[in-house]
């Protein structure tokens, strides 16, 4: 009898064009996966991917157009029904990673998105944010995840489709949150495959005023997009809260309370405020959406 053809995954690595050895990485680690087919596109943002691996194509757009749409727009260019977003900073550990990506969402029709445990490969501790739970543990422990980290994902394109794709008026930062909340809200869910890994530097761009701007800005255009309007003051406020305990620094300060409060005056764009049904199986997963 015929076997089954291998799993088809239609991946999109997103570039500025700024890091053309780390780009080759992700690139060869993309190729070298075994037991599934790929077909790959490289994004530009604002600029055109040139020597790029055969079976490669580009697709260049003439603007920086930001992270989240610039993934969106690779999506119509590859075929597979599961996608996977990898930044060009990142690379697949192993050559089985993608199969076993695939496995997971072939065993599990519930899932519908999966984030791999991410791993600095010069051996630096990573930050807590890379787990995406309320409390980290075991980095290697498996589970459904209540955020993201955005830099290697996995997703069925149905989902991905469903809930809208990634949130092209966020630029950078939380998109991961809201796409992960959205999976939760169309019914599937969101895992944390603790036993697979991606390769990412630790980088820290707290020393960025943007990054406090874009921080504070989209945490509440994901709480005005998305939750009930009586948890979305409890959800900026707790954010407001920690951000005073926690940040010293006046002018980071400065550039949050800027962006939080031109998070509230801005068109936030598409609401769709997620059920209350949505709201207890994220509690029970161990993370009420308020924080």
């Amino acid at each position: 009898m015929p076997s089954d053809p291998p799993p088809r995954f239609a991946v999109v690595v997103l570039t500025m064009g700024q890091r053309p050895e780390a780009l080759r990485r992700a690139l060869d680690s993309v190729l070298a996966q075994q037991g599934v087919d790929v077909d790959v596109v490289v994004v530009g943002n604002g600029w055109r991917p040139v020597d790029l691996p055969t079976g490669v194509r580009a697709l260049a757009l003439p603007e920086n157009v930001g992270i989240p749409a610039g993934r969106n727009a690779g999506v119509p260019e590859v075929r597979g029904e599961l996608l996977f977003f990898l930044d060009d900073d990142a690379a697949l550990a192993t050559p089985d990673t993608l199969r076993r990506f695939a496995a997971i969402l072939a065993a599990r029709p519930e899932v519908g998105l999966v984030q791999p445990r991410v791993v600095d490969p010069s051996g630096r501790p990573g930050p807590g944010r890379w787990v995406p739970r309320l409390r980290t543990g075991d980095p290697g422990q498996p589970g459904p995840a209540t955020s993201l980290w955005e830099g290697a994902v996995a997703i069925r394109r149905s989902v991905f489709e469903q809930v809208g794709g990634w949130p092209a008026t966020f630029w950078y930062a939380h998109e991961g949150i809201e796409l992960c909340w959205r999976v939760w809200d169309a019914g599937s869910v969101p895992w944390y495959a603790g036993e697979l890994v991606v390769h990412h530097p630790v980088i820290d761009p707290r020393r960025h005023a943007e990054f406090w701007h874009m921080n504070a800005r989209n945490r509440v255009l994901l709480a005005r997009r998305n939750l009930p309007p009586v948890l979305q003051p409890a959800y900026t406020g707790t954010w407001a809260v920690i951000t005073a305990v926690r940040v010293r620094d006046r002018g980071a300060r400065h550039a949050w309370w800027e962006g939080f409060r031109e998070g509230w005056r801005m068109d936030p764009g598409d609401r769709r405020p997620m059920r209350w049904s949505t709201v207890w199986a994220m509690t029970r997963a161990g993370r009420p959406p308020i924080v």
